[in-house]
């Protein structure tokens, strides 16, 4: 059977590559042979045979799921059901108020799920539909457009001008063929392609074979033959959009929000049904005992996360919104946040995406303007197609027209030589009254092949040995500095026709060099430093070669110039490539699902990773991302994989944004924290109470309560101050640290409810009336009271890592919301609405007594949060 002959549609990327380094390295008969074709074409029947087995050529990513499915998707997450469990208590309690406000977050919730999940489905179409178009097929001698995906392997397709490449394809034969690659390698300059067997470096990737073409490049110049290799899913291009259709691993946002979820489902399943027991069998009244086990679950539960979360995010979405960044997914803020690891392409990023003249010199390396001019002459009058070098040219001289001034005179243009791939070169011929010029720019090698002189000092001289090695010596420099190279040489007066032919391109004059690069943008390396200072490695990926990559990254302050190609990515186990990922900065020469698996590679070695891309090339490597950035001028599907766009391309930009990310991380995290420590040790004082108290310490209404008037109060914390020393580092979402800080200050708070169980007790006298009604009532009032004003105002001293309210004083807000919270509190105590709540009034004696219990707490928990920074223990 034909398919056996062929890579299978599923073999993994390394299978594909090695597949065609195989094809690269054969004749195109044996190529031919392989593929059971011929260069006249398959027959229709052997096309409609070989279609039917291998599939259409198109990129199916998944078949879509039905809206249900992608539904319930969207409810099977942790977090909702712990939602789902708060909205079924609140309705059991007779809190309506609070169950339509469960209801609301849920339906939020599970619909931004679905809508995201939904349109994912839609980006793998969007790029399927890059591809939607025709070739010109050629089948049992005949050629004629046909769809594209309709092309099978072993199809002889011709390639022309302007063309999309059809599916990944050997080249058979080829006349000046230019291709542009940018969709694999995100380089602007196209590379030239050439028929027949190929040999490649070790350090050259698949994308250097000159045989080779790939589905989603496209023809710039030029012609050529090819035969099918792969369509539709085995393409590299379908590689990418399996990526893309993927649905992407659990960012470290969502990974910390499950962890969280798990500790307050395990907290509740322990605590809660003991407190149940425990006041079922002492009060002997299991209907007010379930109740108040319920209430006591919703007291554990920081039922208010949801809104504080989403409160922090949209806070820094709007923050973000004013420095030129658009935030499409909420959670990629806080993502932002936690990165410790920046990956970025280089061409527009740390670069400006445009080809500049850097240097002009003669042969020794000296800077010689009449280089330039003789540049300009030549790019200036030309007609054929401009390149990135020739634009660059023109620009340069016009910026700098003092250069310009010495120009010949009078000058028009007489005759052109188009530049072909076989000479390497491009010659113009201009004059003026007095002279005429050939004027001759190309690569060294081939420019070497017609020049047998060179000019120094204003004086012609002969190409001796030693020039020659002068003149590699130069080239040499200057490579090695990351410039592209051109040379360019003249002729003059060679002859009185005004039609010029290559055989004239001989016994020409080096003038000099001319060196080009991408340069860095003047902000990187300000930005890098920034960056760096902040926690945050950048790394660079890029198609480019090393030796421009390791210039680039010197000049915006990457040190670390060790370079990682994409053939040594490929030849790696998964552990030899962690290894890589963690002591490299610069990985280089990589194709797109190289980029993705190194992204891949480093978030399962523990980091948080963000990256940064704009080209097709990239979507594969931003889906992998927990921060997928990109910028507006992006394609669109690009564009849909990123989780915020720059409307600026400058990673200075970024730091701001990290900034952000950090204070909505630090400022959500103060409310779990202090939050489920203060939860857990009113659960747990309420356990002890339940066992040595003849009556409940608390009424499942008061407990409520107690609880929305501290969860109301901190609705504020969004818009509080967060340390410098928080802002320092990467703050990822882990619950790493949670269970410690809970069984730290959990039972701390618990200790000194006790104390006010035994103020009460005693001090006040109620053990001796425990029977009677009224001072059961004065007993759960007194703990309400001391209760509250602990829980509200020990978060001034949790949520900095020093002193708190006068070296590190809160927002004014929080502040004043702490303060409106306790007046409430007392209000309810001390206004005629004490009786709503089976509140008694409080004697007078009991305030003294109090204020020393909340006072003595607040100082403990200081001396106590100093031993644990002091162990080195996690903080916010």
């Amino acid at each position: 059977m034909f398919k056996k002959t062929i890579t299978r549609h599923n073999a993994s990327t390394q299978e594909k590559t090695a597949a065609l380094m195989q094809y690269s390295q054969q004749q195109p008969q044996e190529v031919l042979a392989t593929l059971r074709t011929r260069e006249a074409g398959l027959k229709p029947a052997e096309a409609a045979d070989r279609l039917e087995e291998t599939g259409s050529n198109t990129v199916v990513t998944q078949h879509p799921r039905p809206w249900y499915l992608i539904l319930f998707a969207a409810f099977n997450e942790p977090f909702v059901w712990v939602l789902l469990l708060l909205c079924i208590v609140s309705i059991m309690t007779a809190d309506y108020d609070g169950a339509r406000m469960m209801g609301l977050m849920i339906t939020l919730s599970v619909s931004i799920h679905f809508w995201q999940e939904y349109r994912s489905q839609k980006e793998s179409h969007a790029l399927a539909a890059l591809i939607a178009n025709t070739t010109a097929v050629t089948r049992d001698g005949q050629t004629q457009e046909r769809p594209m995906d309709e092309v099978v392997p072993g199809d002889i397709v011709q390639l022309a001008t302007g063309d999309m490449i059809p599916a990944d394809a050997y080249l058979i034969a080829a006349h000046d063929l230019f291709v542009n690659q940018s969709s694999f390698t995100g380089e602007a300059m196209p590379v030239e392609k050439t028929a027949g067997k190929a040999t490649l470096e070790r350090e050259q990737s698949l994308f250097d074979a000159p045989n080779l073409v790939f589905m989603g490049t496209d023809v710039i110049s030029g012609s050529g033959t090819a035969v099918i290799l792969k369509t539709g899913d085995a393409t590299y291009f379908g590689d990418m959009a399996n990526q893309i259709g993927h649905k992407p691993a659990p960012t470290s946002f969502e990974q910390g929000m499950r962890a969280i979820s798990r500790v307050l489902i395990s907290m509740m399943l322990v605590l809660v049904p003991v407190v149940f027991v425990i006041n079922g069998i002492t009060k002997q009244d299991w209907s007010q005992a379930f109740f108040f086990a319920i209430a006591v679950a919703v007291g554990l539960t920081p039922e208010m996360l949801p809104m504080i979360v989403n409160s922090n995010l949209a806070k820094g979405a709007l923050a973000m919104s004013k420095r030129k960044v658009i935030v499409k997914r909420l959670h990629a803020i806080q993502n932002l946040g936690a990165i410790d690891t920046l990956f970025t392409d280089k061409t527009g990023t740390i670069t400006e995406d445009r080809v500049v003249v850097m240097r002009y010199v003669d042969a020794t390396g000296a800077t010689d303007p009449a280089v330039l001019r003789m540049a300009y002459m030549n790019a200036n009058y030309q007609t054929g197609w401009h390149n990135l070098m020739d634009t660059a040219v023109v620009n340069y001289a016009h910026e700098h027209e003092a250069i310009l001034a010495d120009l010949p005179a009078g000058l028009t243009k007489i005759d052109e030589i188009p530049f072909d791939f076989e000479r390497r070169r491009l010659t113009v011929v201009v004059a003026n009254e007095d002279h005429q010029w050939m004027i001759t720019k190309g690569a060294f090698e081939e420019m070497l092949a017609v020049c047998d002189r060179v000019e120094l000092h204003g004086e012609v001289l002969p190409i001796t040995p030693e020039r020659l090695k002068q003149l590699q010596h130069t080239n040499a420099a200057m490579s090695g500095q990351g410039m592209r190279m051109i040379v360019v040489a003249y002729r003059q007066d060679v002859h009185q026709q005004e039609i010029y032919t290559t055989a004239d391109e001989q016994h020409m004059v080096i003038g000099g060099f001319l060196g080009f690069l991408d340069p860095a943008k003047p902000d990187a390396k300000e930005a890098v430093g920034l960056l760096r200072n902040h926690g945050v490695r950048v790394k660079v990926l890029t198609g480019d070669n090393a030796i421009i990559t390791q210039h680039v990254a010197e000049e915006v302050g990457i040190a670390n110039q060790l370079v990682v190609t994409g053939n040594d990515v490929e030849s790696m186990d998964d552990q030899a490539l962690r290894q890589a990922v963690e002591s490299t900065d610069l990985f280089v020469k990589l194709s797109p699902l190289q980029k993705a698996r190194i992204i891949k590679t480093m978030r399962a070695a523990g980091h948080t990773v963000g990256y940064m891309g704009d080209g097709i090339n990239d979507t594969a490597a931003l889906r992998e991302a927990d921060v997928s950035i990109s910028v507006d001028t992006a394609a669109d599907i690009t564009k849909d994989a990123s989780g915020i766009i720059l409307l600026e391309k400058s990673l200075l930009v970024l730091e701001d944004g990290i900034l952000e990310g950090r204070r909505v991380y630090a400022n959500a995290m103060k409310y779990i924290k202090m939050t489920i420590a203060s939860n857990f040790g009113n659960a747990f004082s309420v356990l002890v109470a339940s066992i040595f108290l003849p009556f409940l310490p608390m009424l499942a209404i008061q407990l409520l309560v107690q609880n929305l008037i501290y969860d109301t109060s901190q609705m504020t914390i969004p818009w509080d101050n967060v340390d410098d020393a928080t802002l320092a580092k990467p703050t990822p979402w882990r619950a790493k640290g949670l269970l410690r800080y809970t069984l730290t200050f959990g039972p701390l708070s618990s200790l000194f409810d006790i104390t006010t169980f035994l103020f009460l007790w005693f001090g006040l006298g109620i053990g001796a009336h425990a029977a009677s009604l009224p001072a059961q009532h004065v007993f759960q009032a007194g703990w309400f009271v001391v209760g509250l004003f602990t829980q509200s105002l020990v978060v001034h001293v949790l949520r900095t890592r020093v002193t708190p309210f006068w070296r590190a004083p809160a927002s004014a807000i929080v502040i004043l919301s702490t303060m409106l919270a306790l007046l409430v509190g007392l209000f309810l105590i001390l206004s005629p609405l004490h009786r709503a709540f089976d509140f008694a009034v409080l004697p007078l004696s009991y305030w003294p007594g109090a204020a020393l219990i909340v006072l003595t707490y607040l100082i403990v928990v200081e001396c106590v949060k100093r031993l644990y920074l002091k162990h080195g223990w996690p903080w916010l």
